[in-house]
């Protein structure tokens, strides 16, 4: 049995400037998955920066709070208990809109690694 406890796990910045634990990587945790889940969080009036995973498609879990999530040209206000499907190469962020930390969980598939995670540059 593989047990964690989110408490105990470390927190990084990633390069859209989101809060990110990974409760499990196949990387990490030598497990066999063809997925990631990780926790993330934006603290109240933050916003993830556009960025595309290239190869990996997206789902958000939203756990906490209330956010504007834009995926290209479509935007969808979410809330605790709402679930975003991300395709791989769409542009996408998260706006946490809400008055309290957004929480959710992100399941990556095929599982997450930062050098496919292209953070789009604003000129």
């Amino acid at each position: 049995m593989l047990h964690k406890s989110l408490k105990d796990l470390p927190v990084f910045l990633a390069g859209d400037k989101t809060n990110i634990i990974e409760v499990l990587h196949p990387k990490n945790d030598n497990i066999e998955l063809d997925y990631s889940l990780a926790h993330g969080n934006l603290e109240v009036g933050k916003s993830s920066l556009p960025h595309i995973l290239k190869e990996c498609s997206e789902v958000y879990y939203f756990l906490k709070g209330k956010a504007k999530v834009v995926i290209g040209e479509e935007e969808q206000l979410v809330e605790a208990g709402d679930t975003v499907y991300i395709p791989a190469g769409a542009v996408q962020y998260v706006e946490n809109q809400g008055e309290v930390k957004l929480e959710f969980l992100c399941i990556v598939s095929p599982g997450w690694y930062a050098e496919q995670d292209e953070v789009i540059t604003q000129d």
